[in-house]
């Protein structure tokens, strides 16, 4: 086969790639379709799970057209092109059916998962351009598999707005667990890490805790370290109600779970600056404002919940408990950076 021939056969590809490229930018700030009462979930998971699995069969064929020579004719390989574009385009059509009033937090995950299918696609078009003429490749093989893998997630997508929310608050939860151990760790390991190298009067002599925590930081830290728990403890609090009292019945509803899963969204980031600024050398004031923040979130966070309808009467008790334990951290974290900044 000559090389012209070669490039006419790559041309359909090459094309197939442009589309899918502008299929996922419009995908950036592409808007739901507002349902007007009508749409049913059932219909779109199943609708959107077959697309999927449509999609991975067109990528299938395509790989192994391309996986041996000869190559395929030019109206073989437009063929193939059409089809996984028709299969891509249903994808991405779909995903825009699914309105927001059914949860912005269960949108974001099929987002990311159908522009995962774009994703794999252009990667596996771009190794075939590359070497349409080799036996199948390692990369081509790789990729073809992750084509697979990002079709097939969408049966594991949570399938309503309160597992979305779920998802997301016990992922905060690991993180916020991580962020505490990991500051646990470190001031059981904590020495000076030059005092195996340095005799005591050059320890002496240096006169500065940039590398250590002196007692005065560990009282700070073990008092950021209560309000690092109490994050957690309000995270875990959370997922708890939700789990138990959580609907998706109405509109209503499914937004107050978005509000909840926006405001918690705060908390893991801010635990992890505040772990941060209690490295040393230890900055007082940033410390004290840091905490400021994330009790601020928590705050904010426990208010939230309050008039959510997964927040029972039963649950105001343990509501009221972690404002004041936040409140009770905050103060003491408070007295101990003014008293030393």
């Amino acid at each position: 086969m000559s090389d012209n021939s070669c490039a006419d056969v790559l041309v359909p590809l090459r094309n197939l790639s442009n589309a899918i490229k502008c299929i996922r930018e419009r995908m950036k700030d592409g808007e739901s379709n507002e349902s007007n009462g009508d749409f049913n979930l059932t219909n779109f998971w199943e609708t959107l799970t077959q697309a999927a699995k449509a999609t991975s069969q067109e990528a299938t064929k395509l790989s192994v057209a391309f996986s041996k020579p000869p190559l395929p004719s030019k109206l073989d390989s437009a063929r193939l092109a059409e089809s996984i574009q028709k299969r891509l385009l249903a994808l991405s059509t779909i995903y825009y059916w699914f309105p927001k009033s059914q949860g912005i937090t269960l949108r974001k995950p099929i987002r990311e998962a159908t522009v995962q299918v774009l994703d794999g696609v252009v990667q596996l078009l771009d190794i075939l351009l590359v070497s349409p003429l080799q036996s199948i490749s390692q990369e081509q093989l790789m990729s073809t598999g992750g084509v697979w893998a990002s079709c097939d997630q969408f049966d594991h997508l949570p399938k309503d707005n309160r597992a979305a929310v779920l998802d997301m608050v016990a992922s905060y939860i690991a993180m916020v667990k991580d962020a505490r151990e990991e500051m646990e760790q470190a001031l059981s390991e904590s020495q000076d890490p030059f005092s195996d190298v340095l005799d005591n009067d050059e320890i002496d002599a240096r006169g500065n805790q940039d590398t250590y925590w002196s007692q005065t930081d560990r009282q700070l830290i073990s008092k950021c370290m209560g309000l690092i728990k109490a994050a957690g403890a309000c995270l875990r609090k959370f997922s708890n109600a939700v789990h138990k009292n959580g609907k998706v019945d109405t509109p209503e509803n499914i937004a107050q779970l978005d509000d909840l899963a926006d405001s918690s969204r705060e908390i893991s980031p801010s635990v992890d600056d505040l772990v941060l600024s209690l490295y040393p050398p230890v900055d007082y004031t940033a410390v004290d404002q840091i905490a400021g923040k994330l009790a601020f979130t928590l705050k904010k966070s426990l208010q939230i919940i309050r008039s959510c309808h997964f927040c029972l009467e039963a649950d105001m008790s343990w509501v009221r408990f972690l404002e004041g334990a936040v409140d009770h951290n905050l103060q003491e974290v408070k007295l101990l950076s003014h008293g030393s900044s």
